[in-house]
This record gives structure tokens, sequence and C-alpha cells, in this order.
């Protein structure tokens, strides 16, 4: 399977078939810049109601739209688990509720955030368990901040964690950079300017020390 960054957090999930997911399509108008090229895509999933997260217009057609609590499957190939948190510390007082989504494609569990607010707990965990692959916001405010990522991070332990949800060259969101997440791993476990990242099951090794890698918006 392939991933990538298309920025914020939307990232593009193709699975050996070809069959392809778009997670939380955003609207240029409230993040500050768009899509290089709109995607067109198998599937949508939307971690919640706000334009950053669930503009399905700056998608080009789509078969399914994933947007609740539940599991799914397409086509007995990709298999997705909605599961509900908060998005923010105060049960969703502040900004309602966040939708996490595990993602089973060509045996590699992919968990994607969305706007995860609220703090760590060995009930989550314990819910999100097992992650090979962890797509976590790290610019804080509207979500979690670096120091909290880092926290999910070692409790979840997955093999690859990548950071989203933080400012970038025209975003326009008071979030802050990736660069104090990056500071919180050591040096040897940091691979950045990646453009792409193509993984397989027997890529992963339970005794290998999580690696957290940068993507490119492409």
């Amino acid at each position: 399977m392939k991933i990538k960054w298309l920025g914020h957090s939307s990232f593009l999930l193709t699975e050996s078939t070809g069959i392809s997911v778009l997670t939380d399509p955003y609207d240029e108008r409230m993040v500050g810049y768009g899509y290089n090229t709109a995607p067109k895509v198998d599937i949508v999933t939307m971690s919640h109601g706000h334009a950053d997260h669930n503009f399905i217009e700056a998608v080009k057609g789509c078969k399914q739209v994933y947007d609740k609590p539940e599991k799914f499957e397409f086509e007995g190939r990709v298999h997705i688990t909605g599961i509900s948190t908060y998005h923010d510390e105060c049960d969703g007082k502040k900004r309602g509720n966040n939708i996490i989504f595990k993602f089973g494609m060509d045996g590699v569990n992919i968990c994607h955030m969305g706007d995860i607010g609220e703090p760590c707990s060995p009930e989550l965990i314990e819910r999100l368990l097992p992650v090979d692959v962890l797509m976590i916001p790290v610019g804080g405010n509207y979500t979690i901040d670096a120091e909290q990522a880092k926290e999910y991070v070692d409790k979840l332990m997955p093999q690859i964690v990548i950071p989203m949800h933080y400012k970038i060259k025209h975003c326009e969101l008071d979030i802050d950079k990736v660069e104090p997440f990056i500071r919180l791993f050591d040096d040897e476990y940091v691979e950045e300017d990646i453009a792409e990242l193509e993984l397989d099951r027997i890529d992963f090794d339970e005794n290998t020390p999580t690696k957290l890698v940068v993507l490119d918006r492409t």
C-alpha cells in the first residue's frame, strides 16, 4: 500500500489493488492552501463536521463517504473502523466529537486520529490497538499539541508515526509548526522530506523502534 500526505489532515491511502481512500478533505478557504490536484478516490472518511475536515466538494466523486463511528468494509479488501472520541479535553463541550478511523489495508493497521483533543487514557489506547502506522495531529490549539501527541505515540508504540495538522507555508490556522514534535525524537529515528511511503506487512517488526516520518505535501 501507499501513503501520500495532501496537506492538513488529508492523506491518500492506496491499497495494492488500487482502491483509494482520502481522509479529511479540507476547504482551501479555511486552511489557506488547497489541493495541488483535486483528488479522485473510491472512499472518503471525515473525522468531524468542520470545513477543514469534511469538504467533500474538493473530491472528484467517490463511491462511499464514511463519517460515523461504525465498522465498514469495501469490496472485501479495505476494512475501516470509526471510533468515537472528543475534539477537546472537556468531553466535547468546546468543539464537539471526533472520529478516529482505523484502516486495515494490505495487512497494515493504520490509525488516523482526526482532530483528537482528549487526553491519552488507558481506555482509549486499548480501543485503538494494534497500530502499525499512526497519523496524529501535533499543532495544538484546536487539537492535542506536540507533547500530548508524543504521549499517544509512547503508549500506542506504532512502527511509524506521521504528524499532521500543523502549520506549513500559506497555512492561516493558529497552530504550531512540526518542529517541536520532531525534537521529541532521536535524530536516528527521524526521516524528513519524504514524498510517499510504500508499505507491506512484511516491513513491520514489533521489535523495531518507532520511526517518525515527516511527509512532504504532494
